[in-house]
């Protein structure tokens, strides 16, 4: 009241002063005050309904256009205030009620503010019946930086990484070893790591029994008795001794005092502990042929990733001796059993090695191109919201709307993961800010229960 009385004086002093109040901004247009529909009060004033003038008692403007009746309720500024616009509406859709933006259970038939100053959220009566749906503005879409992409078919490779080393294939290793007490006359100029030939002489060795046994198959052989030749040939071959050897005292048909033992393989010669003069006893060790035209490499992968593991992959491995020259081969093995301590499986890959680069006990970074070779249906793995027991993506209807949809895991890699069910081919899903319209639609789900009671 003491506002209005002012406001009231100060008006009967510009009247008796001219008749009008002049606005002291002469330059710019005077704001107009905000002027409710329906005032409550008494009359304080009467205001030009064409420009900044005043009057206490009732009266016309030089247009001729009564002056409006100001009461004591309505607002009186003379500030500018921006015009509030007011958001478009969807045309042909009806609002049902507005909830409140923070989605505490509170509703309002009509536009209103929080205690925080932010709008009630519209709900719009489509919306109320397609409880799965979120509708967004284009707005708030471009706004918050949604993006969406289609679900296509493709093939998914799950690279799985593991360290290994190279190890040799034992079915490719050979020992050299009499059957029989013997001597050993002589050694071949043969060392560690050097390379042989199948059948190239390592060694020239004696042995009693390997002479008597020679003695009978010439005596046989000049017997001419040909029921006693294989018998008496059989002898020498469980001895040890090759088929060269064999012809070559069949065609002589004298009993050589040594005989030259030969390689049994081609390779790497990487154990030798025969030498000259030694009494070699049966099953003794003297050398140990390796053959590296085809090595192992043994590589430890963690257990969860066994599933993905088949023979038949192929595995790139790269040594830290030619970290730029990657070795391909193939899984060949998964062994049947876990590392207790570690927790991981341990798988053969076989590759080839013609140029002896890997060596044995080396350590090589493996990496196997898992999953399988048909195309399968696949979506960015940053669409999948994962939920814990479910997994959610959001499916783009289009024209602003969005629906949750649960679906089934597959195989993960490549940025993409295999959709089971719950997809098609083409559907379009959010791969970013799809966490955002997670939200919305869990908050849209939570006020379906005030639906009911919501105002109509």
């Amino acid at each position: 009241m003491r506002r209005a009385k002012i406001i009231a004086a100060a008006l009967l002093a510009a009247t008796v002063l001219g008749g009008g109040l002049l606005l002291w901004r002469a330059r710019a247009p005077a704001p107009t005050p905000a002027i409710h529909a329906h005032g409550t009060g008494p009359i304080i004033y009467y205001r030009d309904p064409d420009g900044p003038f005043y009057s206490a008692e009732p009266k016309k403007n030089a247009s001729g256009k009564d002056y409006v009746a100001v009461r004591a309720s309505e607002d009186v500024s003379f500030e500018d205030k921006p015009p509030e616009v007011a958001e478009p509406q969807p045309a042909g859709r009806r609002i049902r009620y507005y909830r409140n933006p923070m989605g505490l259970p509170d509703t309002s038939p009509v536009p209103k503010k929080d205690p925080m100053g932010m709008d009630y959220v519209p709900v719009y009566e489509d919306e109320a019946q397609d409880a799965s749906t979120v509708t967004i503005s284009p707005g708030k879409l471009q706004k918050t930086g949604v993006r969406s992409e289609p679900v296509t078919l493709r093939i998914l490779t799950v690279p799985i990484r593991a360290a290994g080393r190279v190890d040799f294939d034992p079915r490719r290793t050979s020992v050299v070893a009499l059957r029989f007490e013997g001597f050993i006359e002589s050694v071949e100029k043969v060392a560690e790591g050097d390379y042989v030939r199948k059948g190239q002489p390592l060694m020239r060795v004696y042995g009693p029994d390997l002479s008597s046994a020679a003695a009978e198959y010439v005596a046989v052989l000049n017997a001419h008795s040909t029921a006693r030749v294989e018998g008496a040939r059989r002898r020498l071959v469980n001895l040890g001794l090759d088929g060269a050897s064999i012809a070559a005292i069949a065609r002589s048909r004298r009993v050589p005092r040594v005989i030259d033992w030969p390689a049994p393989q081609d390779g790497h010669v990487i154990e030798r502990t025969a030498l000259a003069g030694m009494r070699a006893a049966p099953g003794e060790t003297l050398f140990r042929i390796v053959d590296h035209s085809v090595v192992w490499i043994l590589a430890d992968i963690p257990e969860r990733d066994v599933e993905a593991v088949a023979p038949g992959q192929t595995a790139v491995n790269r040594t830290r001796s030619y970290p730029d020259h990657p070795f391909k081969g193939r899984v060949a093995l998964i062994y049947p059993h876990l590392n207790m301590e570690t927790r991981t499986a341990r798988v053969r890959i076989e590759l080839p090695n013609p140029e002896g680069r890997l060596l044995g006990d080396m350590f090589a970074d493996v990496e196997i191109e898992a999953g399988g070779r048909e195309k399968v249906l696949a979506a960015p793995e940053s669409a999948v919201i994962d939920a814990g027991k479910r997994q959610v993506v959001i499916l783009d209807k289009g024209e602003g709307r969005f629906e949750p949809r649960e679906v089934k895991i597959g195989r993960r890699g490549d940025g993409y993961a295999e959709i089971a069910s719950g997809l098609s081919d083409g559907d379009k899903v959010v791969t970013s800010a799809n966490f955002l319209i997670d939200a919305e639609s869990n908050l849209k789900a939570a006020l379906q229960s005030l639906d009911r009671g919501a105002p109509k």
